[in-house]
Protein backbone atom coordinates (compact mmCIF):
# COMPACT_ATOMS: atom_id res chain seq x y z
CA UNK A 1 0.00 0.00 0.00
CA UNK A 2 1.32 3.63 -1.37
CA UNK A 3 1.88 6.52 1.39
CA UNK A 4 -1.56 8.35 -0.67
CA UNK A 5 -3.40 4.86 -0.36
CA UNK A 6 -2.33 4.36 3.33
CA UNK A 7 -3.42 8.21 4.27
CA UNK A 8 -6.64 7.72 2.29
CA UNK A 9 -7.91 4.22 3.99
CA UNK A 10 -7.33 5.78 7.16
CA UNK A 11 -9.11 9.08 6.60
CA UNK A 12 -11.98 6.44 5.28
CA UNK A 13 -11.44 4.58 8.36
CA UNK A 14 -11.92 7.14 10.59
CA UNK A 15 -15.12 8.73 8.77
CA UNK A 16 -17.03 4.95 9.16
CA UNK A 17 -18.76 6.43 5.61
CA UNK A 18 -22.23 5.11 5.82
CA UNK A 19 -22.78 5.18 9.36
CA UNK A 20 -24.11 7.42 12.02
CA UNK A 21 -22.11 10.39 13.15
CA UNK A 22 -20.34 9.67 16.62
CA UNK A 23 -22.33 10.93 20.04
CA UNK A 24 -21.17 13.91 20.93
CA UNK A 25 -20.81 14.09 24.50
CA UNK A 26 -21.22 16.60 26.72
CA UNK A 27 -17.59 16.44 27.76
CA UNK A 28 -16.65 15.45 24.25
CA UNK A 29 -13.53 17.97 22.99
CA UNK A 30 -14.37 21.42 21.42
CA UNK A 31 -13.64 22.15 18.24
CA UNK A 32 -13.87 26.36 16.85
CA UNK A 33 -14.70 26.90 13.16
CA UNK A 34 -13.67 30.52 12.27
CA UNK A 35 -15.39 31.50 9.28
CA UNK A 36 -18.98 29.86 7.89
CA UNK A 37 -17.85 29.41 4.17
CA UNK A 38 -17.77 26.05 2.37
CA UNK A 39 -14.79 24.77 3.70
CA UNK A 40 -15.31 25.61 7.08
CA UNK A 41 -19.22 24.32 6.81
CA UNK A 42 -17.47 21.19 5.79
CA UNK A 43 -15.11 21.27 8.53
CA UNK A 44 -17.68 21.48 11.30
CA UNK A 45 -19.67 18.99 9.58
CA UNK A 46 -17.09 16.00 9.25
CA UNK A 47 -15.79 17.19 12.88
CA UNK A 48 -19.09 16.90 14.46
CA UNK A 49 -19.39 13.16 12.92
CA UNK A 50 -16.73 12.11 14.72
CA UNK A 51 -17.49 13.01 17.85
CA UNK A 52 -16.50 16.50 18.27
CA UNK A 53 -18.69 19.41 19.64
CA UNK A 54 -18.35 22.33 16.80
CA UNK A 55 -18.95 26.27 17.18
CA UNK A 56 -18.81 28.23 14.26
CA UNK A 57 -18.01 31.60 14.27
CA UNK A 58 -18.63 34.17 11.31
CA UNK A 59 -18.44 37.82 11.11
CA UNK A 60 -21.13 38.05 9.00
CA UNK A 61 -24.76 38.10 9.64
CA UNK A 62 -25.91 35.24 7.49
CA UNK A 63 -23.30 31.96 6.76
CA UNK A 64 -21.55 31.16 3.25
CA UNK A 65 -18.96 33.25 3.18
CA UNK A 66 -18.15 34.08 -0.50
CA UNK A 67 -21.55 32.04 -1.18
CA UNK A 68 -23.54 34.64 0.94
CA UNK A 69 -26.77 35.40 -0.58
CA UNK A 70 -28.20 38.85 -1.98
CA UNK A 71 -31.58 39.49 -1.55
CA UNK A 72 -32.65 42.92 -3.90
CA UNK A 73 -35.88 44.24 -5.08
CA UNK A 74 -37.45 40.95 -5.47
CA UNK A 75 -34.32 39.36 -6.74
CA UNK A 76 -31.92 36.52 -5.37
CA UNK A 77 -28.16 36.76 -6.38
CA UNK A 78 -25.62 34.29 -5.32
CA UNK A 79 -23.19 36.30 -4.44
CA UNK A 80 -20.33 34.27 -4.96
CA UNK A 81 -19.39 30.53 -6.63
CA UNK A 82 -21.95 29.38 -9.20
CA UNK A 83 -20.02 26.43 -10.89
CA UNK A 84 -20.85 23.54 -9.24
CA UNK A 85 -18.52 20.37 -10.28
CA UNK A 86 -17.55 17.10 -8.17
CA UNK A 87 -20.83 17.18 -6.80
CA UNK A 88 -20.14 13.63 -5.13
CA UNK A 89 -18.06 16.14 -2.63
CA UNK A 90 -21.48 17.57 -1.03
CA UNK A 91 -23.00 14.21 -1.04
CA UNK A 92 -20.66 12.32 0.83
CA UNK A 93 -21.17 15.69 3.65
CA UNK A 94 -25.06 14.39 3.43
CA UNK A 95 -24.16 10.55 3.64
CA UNK A 96 -21.65 10.76 6.61
CA UNK A 97 -24.67 12.26 8.22
CA UNK A 98 -26.77 9.59 6.92
CA UNK A 99 -29.01 11.52 4.54
CA UNK A 100 -28.67 11.94 1.20
CA UNK A 101 -28.00 15.47 -0.55
CA UNK A 102 -31.46 14.88 -2.47
CA UNK A 103 -33.52 15.34 1.01
CA UNK A 104 -32.43 18.99 0.74
CA UNK A 105 -31.36 19.91 -2.39
CA UNK A 106 -31.99 19.74 -6.07
CA UNK A 107 -29.05 19.97 -8.35
CA UNK A 108 -29.58 19.71 -12.02
CA UNK A 109 -27.26 19.61 -14.76
CA UNK A 110 -26.32 22.46 -16.74
CA UNK A 111 -25.22 22.20 -20.74
CA UNK A 112 -23.46 23.74 -22.20
CA UNK A 113 -21.22 24.04 -19.19
CA UNK A 114 -20.02 27.35 -21.12
CA UNK A 115 -20.67 29.47 -24.06
CA UNK A 116 -17.66 31.01 -24.98
CA UNK A 117 -18.26 34.43 -26.57
CA UNK A 118 -14.77 35.93 -28.72
CA UNK A 119 -14.44 39.72 -29.12
CA UNK A 120 -15.85 38.99 -33.13
CA UNK A 121 -19.06 37.39 -32.16
CA UNK A 122 -18.27 33.79 -32.50
CA UNK A 123 -18.72 31.45 -29.71
CA UNK A 124 -17.92 28.06 -28.73
CA UNK A 125 -20.49 25.93 -26.82
CA UNK A 126 -18.30 23.77 -24.30
CA UNK A 127 -20.07 20.47 -23.11
CA UNK A 128 -19.34 16.94 -21.48
CA UNK A 129 -20.42 15.54 -24.57
CA UNK A 130 -16.82 14.29 -26.79
CA UNK A 131 -18.61 14.11 -30.18
CA UNK A 132 -20.06 17.88 -29.60
CA UNK A 133 -16.85 19.10 -28.93
CA UNK A 134 -15.16 17.63 -31.71
CA UNK A 135 -17.76 18.93 -34.02
CA UNK A 136 -17.45 22.59 -32.30
CA UNK A 137 -13.80 22.34 -32.77
CA UNK A 138 -13.68 21.34 -36.15
CA UNK A 139 -15.60 24.53 -36.94
CA UNK A 140 -12.60 26.49 -35.86
CA UNK A 141 -9.72 23.98 -36.87
CA UNK A 142 -10.14 20.36 -38.04
CA UNK A 143 -6.47 19.86 -37.73
CA UNK A 144 -7.03 20.39 -33.95
CA UNK A 145 -9.71 17.65 -33.05
CA UNK A 146 -6.99 14.74 -33.23
CA UNK A 147 -4.81 17.25 -30.84
CA UNK A 148 -7.70 17.96 -28.45
CA UNK A 149 -8.42 14.38 -28.52
CA UNK A 150 -4.69 13.36 -26.89
CA UNK A 151 -5.00 16.58 -24.73
CA UNK A 152 -8.32 15.62 -23.09
CA UNK A 153 -6.20 11.76 -22.56
CA UNK A 154 -3.70 14.08 -20.82
CA UNK A 155 -6.19 16.15 -18.36
CA UNK A 156 -7.20 12.34 -17.88
CA UNK A 157 -4.23 11.28 -16.84
CA UNK A 158 -3.34 14.14 -14.73
CA UNK A 159 -6.97 13.79 -13.00
CA UNK A 160 -6.24 10.28 -11.81
CA UNK A 161 -2.65 12.17 -9.92
CA UNK A 162 -3.41 15.59 -8.93
CA UNK A 163 -7.16 15.21 -7.98
CA UNK A 164 -7.88 11.44 -7.10
CA UNK A 165 -4.81 10.72 -5.21
CA UNK A 166 -3.38 14.27 -4.14
CA UNK A 167 -6.31 16.70 -3.78
CA UNK A 168 -7.47 14.61 -0.81
CA UNK A 169 -4.27 13.87 1.24
CA UNK A 170 -2.08 16.56 3.15
CA UNK A 171 1.26 17.32 2.22
CA UNK A 172 2.87 18.34 5.48
CA UNK A 173 6.83 17.08 5.22
CA UNK A 174 8.96 17.81 2.61
CA UNK A 175 9.13 14.31 2.15
CA UNK A 176 5.52 13.82 1.23
CA UNK A 177 6.30 16.39 -1.58
CA UNK A 178 9.80 14.61 -2.80
CA UNK A 179 7.76 11.36 -2.76
CA UNK A 180 5.66 12.86 -5.84
CA UNK A 181 8.13 14.95 -7.52
CA UNK A 182 8.46 11.74 -9.76
CA UNK A 183 4.82 11.65 -11.27
CA UNK A 184 4.58 15.69 -11.44
CA UNK A 185 7.84 15.53 -13.99
CA UNK A 186 6.31 12.77 -16.01
CA UNK A 187 2.91 14.76 -16.03
CA UNK A 188 4.59 17.47 -17.09
CA UNK A 189 3.61 19.74 -14.23
CA UNK A 190 6.97 22.24 -15.09
CA UNK A 191 4.69 23.76 -18.09
CA UNK A 192 2.06 26.16 -17.49
CA UNK A 193 -1.45 25.53 -18.41
CA UNK A 194 -1.55 27.44 -21.60
CA UNK A 195 1.82 25.47 -22.70
CA UNK A 196 0.82 22.55 -21.99
CA UNK A 197 -2.39 23.13 -24.53
CA UNK A 198 -0.36 24.81 -26.75
CA UNK A 199 1.27 21.47 -26.98
CA UNK A 200 -1.87 19.60 -28.32
CA UNK A 201 -3.86 22.73 -30.00
CA UNK A 202 -2.87 25.28 -32.35
CA UNK A 203 -5.66 27.29 -33.24
CA UNK A 204 -5.53 30.30 -30.88
CA UNK A 205 -9.17 30.63 -30.06
CA UNK A 206 -9.42 27.05 -29.08
CA UNK A 207 -6.06 27.90 -26.92
CA UNK A 208 -8.43 30.19 -25.25
CA UNK A 209 -10.95 27.97 -24.94
CA UNK A 210 -8.81 25.44 -23.32
CA UNK A 211 -6.83 27.27 -21.41
CA UNK A 212 -9.11 29.44 -19.44
CA UNK A 213 -10.24 27.47 -16.46
CA UNK A 214 -7.03 28.62 -13.88
CA UNK A 215 -9.17 31.50 -13.51
CA UNK A 216 -11.82 30.35 -12.03
CA UNK A 217 -9.62 29.18 -8.94
CA UNK A 218 -7.41 32.66 -9.57
CA UNK A 219 -4.78 31.56 -11.25
CA UNK A 220 -3.62 32.94 -14.50
CA UNK A 221 -3.49 30.10 -17.43
CA UNK A 222 0.24 31.70 -18.24
CA UNK A 223 1.78 31.12 -14.93
CA UNK A 224 0.37 28.20 -12.95
CA UNK A 225 1.27 24.87 -13.46
CA UNK A 226 -0.55 22.46 -16.29
CA UNK A 227 -2.04 20.29 -13.20
CA UNK A 228 -4.78 22.62 -13.56
CA UNK A 229 -5.12 21.13 -16.64
CA UNK A 230 -7.56 18.00 -14.81
CA UNK A 231 -10.76 20.45 -14.45
CA UNK A 232 -11.41 19.18 -18.22
CA UNK A 233 -11.75 15.86 -17.16
CA UNK A 234 -13.05 16.60 -14.06
CA UNK A 235 -16.24 18.25 -15.79
CA UNK A 236 -16.15 16.07 -18.46
CA UNK A 237 -16.71 12.98 -15.38
CA UNK A 238 -19.03 14.46 -12.97
CA UNK A 239 -20.52 17.43 -15.27
CA UNK A 240 -21.87 21.27 -14.08
CA UNK A 241 -24.48 21.39 -12.12
CA UNK A 242 -26.57 24.06 -10.60
CA UNK A 243 -28.44 23.94 -7.20
CA UNK A 244 -32.14 24.91 -8.02
CA UNK A 245 -32.69 28.24 -5.46
CA UNK A 246 -29.20 28.97 -5.82
CA UNK A 247 -25.81 28.44 -4.24
CA UNK A 248 -27.15 29.10 -1.26
CA UNK A 249 -29.13 26.34 -1.35
CA UNK A 250 -26.76 24.16 -0.57
CA UNK A 251 -25.15 26.31 2.48
CA UNK A 252 -29.02 25.92 3.93
CA UNK A 253 -28.57 22.62 3.54
CA UNK A 254 -25.05 22.07 5.32
CA UNK A 255 -26.48 24.42 7.99
CA UNK A 256 -29.22 21.72 8.30
CA UNK A 257 -26.94 19.07 8.90
CA UNK A 258 -24.73 21.17 11.29
CA UNK A 259 -28.11 21.78 13.51
CA UNK A 260 -28.65 18.41 13.25
CA UNK A 261 -25.51 17.30 14.93
CA UNK A 262 -25.77 19.55 17.56
CA UNK A 263 -23.44 22.38 16.25
CA UNK A 264 -23.19 25.37 17.60
CA UNK A 265 -23.26 28.54 15.03
CA UNK A 266 -22.48 32.11 16.13
CA UNK A 267 -22.74 34.46 13.18
CA UNK A 268 -22.26 38.39 13.21
CA UNK A 269 -19.62 38.09 15.68
CA UNK A 270 -15.60 38.40 14.18
CA UNK A 271 -12.73 36.38 15.79
CA UNK A 272 -10.22 39.08 16.14
CA UNK A 273 -7.36 36.62 17.71
CA UNK A 274 -6.92 32.75 17.96
CA UNK A 275 -5.48 32.42 22.00
CA UNK A 276 -2.40 30.40 22.64
CA UNK A 277 -0.70 29.05 25.42
CA UNK A 278 3.07 29.19 24.16
CA UNK A 279 2.58 27.44 20.21
CA UNK A 280 -0.75 25.35 21.52
CA UNK A 281 -4.23 27.14 20.07
CA UNK A 282 -6.56 26.86 23.00
CA UNK A 283 -9.29 29.20 21.50
CA UNK A 284 -10.34 32.13 20.20
CA UNK A 285 -10.85 36.14 21.26
CA UNK A 286 -13.81 38.31 19.91
CA UNK A 287 -14.08 41.84 19.01
CA UNK A 288 -16.62 41.64 21.96
CA UNK A 289 -13.99 40.82 24.13
CA UNK A 290 -15.38 37.49 24.88
CA UNK A 291 -13.24 34.40 24.68
CA UNK A 292 -14.33 30.68 23.63
CA UNK A 293 -12.18 28.04 24.71
CA UNK A 294 -11.28 25.03 22.40
CA UNK A 295 -9.10 22.18 22.04
CA UNK A 296 -8.64 23.05 18.93
CA UNK A 297 -9.30 25.77 16.13
CA UNK A 298 -10.28 25.43 12.11
CA UNK A 299 -9.70 28.94 10.15
CA UNK A 300 -11.79 28.90 7.37
CA UNK A 301 -10.89 32.56 7.11
CA UNK A 302 -8.07 33.69 4.39
CA UNK A 303 -5.11 31.99 5.00
CA UNK A 304 -2.61 34.93 5.04
CA UNK A 305 -5.26 37.12 7.40
CA UNK A 306 -5.39 34.25 9.66
CA UNK A 307 -1.44 34.10 10.14
CA UNK A 308 -0.90 38.11 9.61
CA UNK A 309 -3.94 39.18 11.78
CA UNK A 310 -5.03 36.38 14.12
CA UNK A 311 -1.89 35.16 15.87
CA UNK A 312 1.25 37.08 16.95
CA UNK A 313 4.67 37.15 15.08
CA UNK A 314 6.24 35.79 17.60
CA UNK A 315 5.01 33.13 17.69
CA UNK A 316 4.84 32.18 13.76
CA UNK A 317 8.52 30.20 12.43
CA UNK A 318 7.38 30.20 8.82
CA UNK A 319 4.70 31.97 7.93
CA UNK A 320 6.02 35.34 8.83
CA UNK A 321 4.71 38.59 8.07
CA UNK A 322 7.50 38.95 5.99
CA UNK A 323 6.62 35.83 4.11
CA UNK A 324 2.80 36.74 3.88
CA UNK A 325 3.15 39.88 2.18
CA UNK A 326 5.92 39.07 -0.28
CA UNK A 327 3.67 36.05 -1.33
CA UNK A 328 1.96 35.90 -4.51
CA UNK A 329 -2.38 36.86 -4.50
CA UNK A 330 -4.72 35.82 -6.86
CA UNK A 331 -6.04 38.40 -9.07
CA UNK A 332 -9.41 40.01 -7.36
CA UNK A 333 -13.02 40.59 -8.72
CA UNK A 334 -15.80 43.55 -9.55
CA UNK A 335 -18.56 41.60 -9.24
CA UNK A 336 -21.53 43.21 -10.76
CA UNK A 337 -25.43 41.54 -9.61
CA UNK A 338 -28.35 43.06 -11.89
CA UNK A 339 -31.72 42.26 -12.62
CA UNK A 340 -33.73 43.62 -15.76
CA UNK A 341 -37.45 43.83 -16.17
CA UNK A 342 -37.33 41.87 -19.47
CA UNK A 343 -35.40 38.50 -19.70
CA UNK A 344 -33.25 37.19 -22.46
CA UNK A 345 -33.58 34.01 -23.33
CA UNK A 346 -30.77 33.80 -25.94
CA UNK A 347 -27.98 33.86 -22.95
CA UNK A 348 -27.03 30.86 -22.30
CA UNK A 349 -26.72 30.10 -18.07
CA UNK A 350 -22.43 30.33 -17.65
CA UNK A 351 -21.32 32.65 -20.74
CA UNK A 352 -17.63 33.46 -20.94
CA UNK A 353 -17.16 37.14 -23.16
CA UNK A 354 -13.44 37.28 -24.20
CA UNK A 355 -12.44 40.33 -25.04
CA UNK A 356 -9.49 41.78 -27.53
CA UNK A 357 -6.83 40.60 -25.60
CA UNK A 358 -5.66 37.50 -23.88
CA UNK A 359 -1.91 36.94 -22.33
CA UNK A 360 -1.94 40.82 -22.92
CA UNK A 361 -4.86 41.57 -20.33
CA UNK A 362 -3.92 38.41 -17.77
CA UNK A 363 -0.07 40.38 -17.86
CA UNK A 364 -2.01 43.82 -16.91
CA UNK A 365 -3.76 42.23 -14.16
CA UNK A 366 -1.56 39.95 -12.63
CA UNK A 367 1.98 41.06 -12.98
CA UNK A 368 1.57 44.96 -13.70
CA UNK A 369 -1.36 45.21 -11.48
CA UNK A 370 -3.04 47.81 -13.72
CA UNK A 371 -6.81 47.96 -14.21
CA UNK A 372 -7.01 47.98 -18.01
CA UNK A 373 -9.50 49.57 -20.10
CA UNK A 374 -10.61 45.96 -21.68
CA UNK A 375 -12.21 43.33 -19.90
CA UNK A 376 -13.21 39.47 -20.18
CA UNK A 377 -16.25 38.43 -18.30
CA UNK A 378 -17.77 35.75 -16.97
CA UNK A 379 -21.79 36.52 -17.03
CA UNK A 380 -23.87 34.32 -14.83
CA UNK A 381 -27.66 34.08 -15.83
CA UNK A 382 -29.30 32.07 -13.51
CA UNK A 383 -32.71 32.10 -14.66
CA UNK A 384 -31.89 30.47 -17.78
CA UNK A 385 -32.46 27.39 -15.22
CA UNK A 386 -34.46 28.72 -12.22
CA UNK A 387 -37.13 31.72 -12.71
CA UNK A 388 -37.45 31.66 -8.96
CA UNK A 389 -33.99 33.73 -8.74
CA UNK A 390 -36.59 36.82 -10.02
CA UNK A 391 -39.74 38.27 -10.61
CA UNK A 392 -42.00 36.64 -12.93
CA UNK A 393 -40.89 38.36 -16.49
CA UNK A 394 -37.75 39.58 -15.17
CA UNK A 395 -34.30 38.14 -15.34
CA UNK A 396 -30.76 38.01 -12.82
CA UNK A 397 -27.60 38.13 -13.38
CA UNK A 398 -24.18 38.68 -12.26
CA UNK A 399 -21.26 39.38 -13.94
CA UNK A 400 -18.10 39.55 -12.73
CA UNK A 401 -14.62 40.49 -14.66
CA UNK A 402 -11.20 39.62 -13.15
CA UNK A 403 -9.16 42.69 -12.09
CA UNK A 404 -5.99 43.01 -10.26
CA UNK A 405 -6.31 42.77 -6.07
CA UNK A 406 -5.30 45.74 -4.08
CA UNK A 407 -1.73 46.71 -4.79
CA UNK A 408 -2.76 48.06 -7.79
CA UNK A 409 -3.36 51.28 -5.38
CA UNK A 410 -7.43 51.61 -7.45
CA UNK A 411 -9.86 53.94 -5.71
CA UNK A 412 -12.81 51.76 -6.19
CA UNK A 413 -14.55 54.64 -4.10
CA UNK A 414 -14.35 56.46 -7.05
CA UNK A 415 -13.65 54.06 -10.27
CA UNK A 416 -16.47 51.40 -9.08
CA UNK A 417 -19.45 53.15 -10.91
CA UNK A 418 -17.84 54.18 -14.37
CA UNK A 419 -16.46 50.76 -14.68
CA UNK A 420 -20.28 49.47 -14.07
CA UNK A 421 -20.88 51.67 -16.73
CA UNK A 422 -18.28 49.69 -18.85
CA UNK A 423 -19.07 46.65 -18.57
CA UNK A 424 -22.82 47.11 -19.01
CA UNK A 425 -22.13 48.97 -22.18
CA UNK A 426 -20.05 46.42 -23.39
CA UNK A 427 -22.52 43.73 -21.95
CA UNK A 428 -25.38 45.65 -24.19
CA UNK A 429 -23.52 46.06 -27.62
CA UNK A 430 -23.10 42.21 -27.50
CA UNK A 431 -25.45 40.21 -25.70
CA UNK A 432 -28.11 42.29 -23.58
CA UNK A 433 -29.29 45.02 -26.09
CA UNK A 434 -30.73 47.94 -24.38
CA UNK A 435 -29.32 46.46 -20.75
CA UNK A 436 -29.16 50.20 -19.33
CA UNK A 437 -32.62 50.49 -20.08
CA UNK A 438 -34.03 47.64 -18.63
CA UNK A 439 -32.04 47.20 -15.26
CA UNK A 440 -34.33 47.30 -12.09
CA UNK A 441 -31.92 46.64 -9.54
CA UNK A 442 -28.19 46.71 -9.17
CA UNK A 443 -25.41 46.58 -6.68
CA UNK A 444 -21.92 46.38 -6.82
CA UNK A 445 -18.97 44.22 -5.00
CA UNK A 446 -15.13 45.57 -5.84
CA UNK A 447 -11.58 44.34 -4.50
CA UNK A 448 -11.61 46.97 -1.68
CA UNK A 449 -15.16 44.35 -0.74
CA UNK A 450 -13.54 41.46 -0.54
CA UNK A 451 -11.11 42.77 1.75
CA UNK A 452 -13.64 44.61 4.24
CA UNK A 453 -16.72 41.78 3.79
CA UNK A 454 -14.05 38.77 3.81
CA UNK A 455 -10.79 39.79 5.22
CA UNK A 456 -9.23 39.02 2.16
CA UNK A 457 -5.69 39.81 2.14
CA UNK A 458 -5.09 42.56 -0.58
CA UNK A 459 -8.12 41.63 -1.51
CA UNK A 460 -7.45 38.55 -3.27
CA UNK A 461 -10.39 36.70 -4.59
CA UNK A 462 -8.82 33.23 -4.41
CA UNK A 463 -6.22 33.84 -1.74
CA UNK A 464 -2.33 32.80 -3.00
CA UNK A 465 -2.00 32.28 -6.43
CA UNK A 466 -1.74 28.88 -7.19
CA UNK A 467 1.46 28.64 -8.97
CA UNK A 468 4.00 25.58 -9.07
CA UNK A 469 6.21 27.00 -5.88
CA UNK A 470 2.59 27.97 -4.09
CA UNK A 471 1.53 24.49 -4.28
CA UNK A 472 0.98 21.64 -2.44
CA UNK A 473 3.70 21.43 0.78
CA UNK A 474 4.79 25.29 -0.52
CA UNK A 475 1.06 26.10 0.53
CA UNK A 476 0.29 27.12 3.97
CA UNK A 477 -0.26 23.41 5.27
CA UNK A 478 -3.93 22.16 6.57
CA UNK A 479 -2.02 21.48 10.13
CA UNK A 480 -0.59 24.78 10.51
CA UNK A 481 3.35 24.38 10.35
CA UNK A 482 3.32 27.06 13.36
CA UNK A 483 0.61 26.48 15.84
CA UNK A 484 -0.55 23.20 17.40
CA UNK A 485 -3.78 22.17 17.44
CA UNK A 486 -4.33 24.99 15.11
CA UNK A 487 -5.87 23.71 11.45
CA UNK A 488 -6.81 25.57 7.97
CA UNK A 489 -9.12 24.72 5.42
CA UNK A 490 -10.64 26.82 2.29
CA UNK A 491 -8.88 28.56 -0.34
CA UNK A 492 -5.78 29.64 1.03
CA UNK A 493 -4.70 25.88 2.08
CA UNK A 494 -4.34 22.55 0.03
CA UNK A 495 -5.15 21.69 -2.54
CA UNK A 496 -6.23 25.35 -3.28
CA UNK A 497 -9.89 27.63 -4.74
CA UNK A 498 -12.79 26.31 -6.24
CA UNK A 499 -15.70 24.27 -4.60
CA UNK A 500 -13.95 21.48 -5.44
CA UNK A 501 -10.75 22.30 -3.77
CA UNK A 502 -12.05 23.95 -0.39
CA UNK A 503 -14.64 20.95 -0.04
CA UNK A 504 -11.33 18.61 -0.18
CA UNK A 505 -9.28 20.77 2.17
CA UNK A 506 -11.96 19.88 4.59
CA UNK A 507 -11.60 16.45 3.87
CA UNK A 508 -8.03 16.74 4.79
CA UNK A 509 -8.82 17.23 8.34
CA UNK A 510 -9.50 13.51 8.51
CA UNK A 511 -6.27 12.74 8.39
CA UNK A 512 -4.28 15.45 10.06
CA UNK A 513 -6.95 16.04 13.13
CA UNK A 514 -6.08 13.02 15.48
CA UNK A 515 -9.06 11.37 16.93
CA UNK A 516 -11.43 13.32 19.70
CA UNK A 517 -9.87 10.39 22.01
CA UNK A 518 -6.57 11.69 21.83
CA UNK A 519 -7.12 14.83 23.44
CA UNK A 520 -7.60 15.17 27.12
CA UNK A 521 -10.87 15.30 29.01
CA UNK A 522 -12.26 18.84 29.92
CA UNK A 523 -15.53 19.75 32.12
CA UNK A 524 -18.49 19.79 29.80
CA UNK A 525 -19.10 22.73 27.45
CA UNK A 526 -16.48 25.11 27.68
CA UNK A 527 -18.16 28.51 29.36
CA UNK A 528 -16.91 31.55 27.28
CA UNK A 529 -15.26 34.11 29.45
CA UNK A 530 -14.85 37.98 28.88
CA UNK A 531 -11.50 39.66 28.36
Amino acid sequence: MSWIDALVHRADARLNTGTRPVPVTPDAPHAVVIGAGFGGLAAAIRLAVRGFRVTVVDRLEQPGGRARVFRQDGFTFDAGPTVITAPFLFEELWRLCGRTLADDVEIVPVTPFYRIRFDDGTHFDYTGDPEQMKREIARFAPEDVDGYVRFFEKSREIFRVGFEELAHVPFSRVGDMARIVPAMMKLESHRTVYGLVSKYIKHPKLRQVFSFHPLLVGGNPFNVTSIYTLIAFLERKWGVWYAMGGTGALVRGLTGLLDGLGATMRLGEEVRQITLEGRRATGVRLASGEVIPADLVVSNADAAWTYRHLLPEAARRTWTNRRVERSRYSMSLFVWYFGTKRTYPDVKHHTILLGPRYKALLDDIFEKKVLADDFSLYLHRPTATDPSMAPEGHDAFYVLSPVPHLDSGVDWVTRAETYRRAISQYLGDTVLPDLEAHLVTSRVLTPQGFHDDYLAFKGAAFSLEPVLTQSAFFRPHNASEDIEHLYLVGAGTHPGAGMPGVLSSARVLDTVVPDPSAFAPRSPAPAAVTA
